[in-house]
């Protein structure tokens, strides 16, 4: 009878999430296909002409039939819905073309920038979220204090900061004034990339990510600090006062375990601002990141890589709202997946 009740919870659990996948497969599907055609279409309303941008400073020398030609080389001489079903088809078989400006797949452009912008949006979402849940927890510990005021004037002011603005700011302090870090790049100058070291790497690292870090820091420390001061202030928490359990006490083992899962959660849905932020501080840093591949492919009007990276940032996005769903059945097993769905 044991063995058949685990059989049917075995069941019921591949059941269960067997319907989570399938819906969130399909909800990421629509979602890429509306974002396609939205995108498409804005692309397609831009004041600024593919050949013009493809062709650059040699517009003058290039005539009208060398003009036609790249437009028939490319496809921008079709009509726009003409040109969205045959991009779209191409999707389908995993194609999403070949970029103007880096004559190279687009998939293969995104994987290589991917890789660079890895490495930066991970160490500073790990260093926001770290640093963020300790300063909510010691913010909201000593609700009232000195250090709780100063806490949150820091994270009020940092909500409102610009990225490129802090980025300019700390690229003139310790890059231009002290010179502790490289002004720019993802490695030195000059040196091949098998021969750049692991520490060299992580030294044009740490501004790029310290930017992402610091901005990242405001949400989960306001958030972490309310939740606390919320279960302080609960009755339990009072009824345990009155025993004489002291507060750090009572924070340690209710008070961790009560605000662990919104603050894991809301970490995991921040994957929309911190792709945006990349975007600008890879700009700022000149950080070869997929980041800054996006804006010149806005600028100089390369269609497949702006549209792959427009998709590449929706699924990265929807991971990790997605991976915040899970992070409640995987902290907290009394909720159930099928109401995550």
């Amino acid at each position: 009878m044991v063995g058949a009740g685990f059989s049917m919870l075995d069941v019921s659990f591949t059941m269960l999430m067997l319907s989570f996948v399938i819906k969130k497969a399909a909800r990421l599907a629509a979602l890429l296909l509306m974002l396609s055609a939205v995108a498409f279409a804005l692309v397609s309303l831009s004041p600024i002409d593919p050949v013009t941008a493809y062709v650059g400073a040699d517009m003058l020398r290039v005539g009208p039939e060398q003009r036609a030609r790249i437009a028939e080389r490319w496809g921008l001489d079709d009509p726009p819905v003409e040109r969205y079903l045959r991009w779209l088809g191409q999707v389908a078989q995993g194609d999403l073309g070949v970029s103007m400006i880096y004559r190279q797949p687009v998939i293969e452009v995104i994987g290589q920038r991917f890789l660079a912008s890895l490495g930066l949006m991970g160490a500073a979402w790990l260093c926001s979220g770290v640093l963020g849940f300790a300063l909510g927890v010691l913010a909201g510990g000593s609700a009232g204090s000195v250090f709780d005021r100063l806490v949150r004037w820091f994270a009020y002011v940092l909500a409102s900061t610009p990225t490129f603005w802090l980025a300019l700011l700390l690229l003139i302090v310790f890059s231009v004034e002290l010179r502790w870090t490289p002004i720019c790049c993802a490695m030195p100058a000059g040196i091949a990339p098998e021969d750049v070291t692991l520490a060299q790497r992580l030294h044009h690292l740490i501004l790029p990510a310290a930017t992402l870090s610091i901005l990242g820091v405001a949400n989960i420390t306001l958030h972490t600090r309310q939740k606390l001061i919320a279960v302080l202030e609960s009755d339990y928490a009072l009824f345990a006062r009155a025993q004489g359990e002291t507060r750090w006490s009572l924070i340690r083992q209710h008070g961790l375990r009560n605000i662990a899962l919104p603050a894991v959660t809301l970490q995991f849905a921040s994957f929309s601002e911190l792709f945006g932020g990349s975007v600008l501080a890879e700009q700022v840093f000149a950080y070869p990141g997929l980041g800054q591949a996006a804006v010149p492919a806005g600028l100089r009007g390369d269609v497949p890589l702006l549209l792959g990276i427009v998709l590449f940032s929706a699924v990265f996005v929807f991971t990790g709202n997605t991976l915040a769903d899970l992070a409640y059945q995987l902290l907290d097993p009394r909720i159930r997946l099928a109401q995550l769905a």
